[in-house]
């Protein structure tokens, strides 16, 4: 008999979260969705999963998708995690309190859920992590300082998470999406993108499926640019 596999969708209620959490469901997944809108409830709803109103700066909201998860489906074999906005200002004008709720918004929004989850995939010998992060982790854009600073720090936290599961068959990796159309277009943006366009919150979704896909079971550890050929750096 076949395994039903689940998939775990943290800010799922829009933009490439809830893409994502789409696509997995169309690929068979049976979906679990968090997010702090309703949107993520009412979407798993219609995709027939598990739907939680909480935030993923929450332990206990996270802990208790992760129950609900495994209460019905009783194993996880993918975890999404996406995020939404952080502070924005010039680089010396971000105060401590902001600095702080940048790193819950960009590195915490993957740590927390991590630290409940993985231990269920480690227990499978099976799991794959996927985080939203973006293009320019490498060459950082002083427009997002918050997001560029962060990001960076998950970039080191996969790296270190995938040295340290691979052999227990548990993958992270991170997709680093470009200008999406889920972010108000802006003709100078879509000019600095050599594909002369802004790329889809479904691209990036399709790229989320093949990563948590047994043909990429040979991947870890890894930043995949999904952004129109806007950063080229090796």
């Amino acid at each position: 008999m076949s395994v039903e596999k689940t998939a775990v969708i943290v800010a799922g209620g829009s933009g490439m979260g809830a893409a994502a959490a789409k696509r997995l469901a169309a690929d068979g997944f049976k979906v679990a969705i968090l997010s702090s809108s309703g949107k993520g409830e009412a979407l798993a709803k219609e995709l027939g999963g598990i739907g939680v109103t909480g935030s993923n700066q929450s332990n206990e909201d996270l802990r208790r998708l992760a129950d609900l998860t495994l209460e019905r489906y009783g194993r996880i074999d993918v975890l999404v995690n996406s995020g939404g906005h952080g502070p924005r200002a010039p680089i010396l004008e971000i105060t401590d309190e902001q600095w702080h709720t940048g790193m819950d918004v960009y590195l915490m929004n993957v740590i927390r859920p991590v630290r409940i989850v993985a231990p269920q995939m480690v227990k499978q010998k099976a799991g794959a992590i996927i985080n939203i992060s973006t293009a320019w982790v490498a060459e950082p854009n002083a427009m997002f300082p918050t997001s560029a600073v962060f990001r960076a720090g998950l970039a080191a936290y996969t790296k270190i998470f995938a040295n340290t599961y691979a052999a227990d068959n548990v993958r992270m990796n991170n997709v680093l999406p470009g200008w999406i159309d889920s972010l108000p277009a802006t003709e100078e943006r879509r000019d600095s993108v050599p594909m002369q366009r802004y790329g889809t919150s479904e691209e990036i979704a399709a790229t989320i499926a093949f990563l948590a896909s047994e043909g990429a079971g040979y991947i870890t550890g890894q930043n995949i640019r999904v952004d129109g050929g806007i950063i080229r750096a090796i």
